[in-house]
């Protein structure tokens, strides 16, 4: 898996669109605006692969205790956002999209109905 796969798939869903909102290594997917993907580039050029997706609070603390490959990370809520470190091989590439499909649906599920009906 790599970081173009995890790219295309986050641009193919409805909507979404990649930035550079914080700074030219921080690489942000959005929807409407609405974040639901970050990967740090910088620690991908050093071969530690991961990124930070939204993640239902119930969910967050299930998976942080389930796989050490997911974890809190900084600049983002605990609460909502985990940490998700591809490069040490844990988890495989459907999980790995269905975590980034969970993040832009949990983005989706908390906008007003206004910006719902734009998808």
């Amino acid at each position: 898996m790599n970081i173009e796969q995890l790219r295309e798939h986050c641009l193919a869903k409805n909507k979404a669109t990649e930035d550079f909102p914080f700074d030219d290594h921080t690489l942000v997917f959005k929807v409407l605006g609405k974040m639901f993907a970050l990967f740090p580039l910088k620690k991908w050029e050093n071969g530690e692969a991961s990124m930070m997706l939204k993640c239902d609070p119930d969910r967050t603390v299930e998976l942080r205790e389930q796989y050490e490959s997911i974890y809190a990370g900084p600049y983002v809520s605990n609460k909502h956002w985990n940490t998700v470190d591809i490069y040490k091989g844990e988890l495989n590439h459907n999980f790995v999209l269905d975590l980034i499909d969970h993040s832009y649906d949990m983005v989706v599920k908390g906008m007003t109905k206004k910006l719902r009906e734009q998808l």
